[in-house]
């Protein structure tokens, strides 16, 4: 089935209607509760897989995961469940991790698990320095006595001026284009 020219169209539809909807779930989760759907399909009325398509629309099954996404959202009872701790948004530590994707890039040579994992490093550091993973270690020594953050941020912003230009999806991408990169989705 996944080798059918319906199948990656029913996938690259649902993709797309899941971003219309502002939700973005991994491209084999998707394959597998179509594959799952349209044999159940085909199971229940008793026919062939080929003709359970014509019961297939991309916007019917978006809808309903991104109404299963919301709901997990809000009955979860600690706020962001699932997402990484990070410092605030256009904080300039994150900025001059950000900007250091294009030149990680070059300096492995394309190594994309290096640069990922660099990144991540970073960024769990630069939450853990703001306080967002709750680290109890850390507790009472963030400030003077310890991590000084206001400090850290001054350095930071001087060293990167224009910190708000790296949160530019069209600028970071320039940059990493410039390095001798594309990034493409499949």
């Amino acid at each position: 089935m996944r080798n059918t020219k319906a199948f990656k169209e029913a996938v690259a539809e649902t993709l797309a209607e899941l971003a219309r909807r502002g939700v973005t779930l991994a491209p084999a989760s998707v394959e597998d509760i179509i594959e799952r759907n349209v044999q159940a399909v085909a199971t229940q009325l008793g026919i062939q897989v080929r003709s359970a398509w014509r019961y297939f629309d991309a916007s019917v099954l978006a809808d309903s995961l991104a109404q299963s996404v919301r709901e997990f959202e809000a009955s979860s009872p600690d706020g962001g469940v699932g997402q990484a701790p990070l410092p605030p948004q256009d904080n300039p530590e994150l900025a001059l991790i950000l900007a250091g994707v294009p030149d990680a890039l070059a300096q492995s040579g394309g190594d994309l698990y290096a640069v990922i994992l660099n990144v991540a490093v970073n960024a769990w550091m630069a939450g853990h320095l703001h306080g967002e993973d709750g680290c109890e270690g850390c507790d009472g020594s963030r400030g003077p006595a310890g991590h000084d953050w206001q400090a850290r941020m001054r350095t930071l912003t001087e060293m990167q001026p224009d910190i708000t230009k790296w949160f530019d999806r069209t600028v970071w991408t320039t940059a990493v284009n410039d390095a001798g990169y594309t990034v493409t989705r499949r």
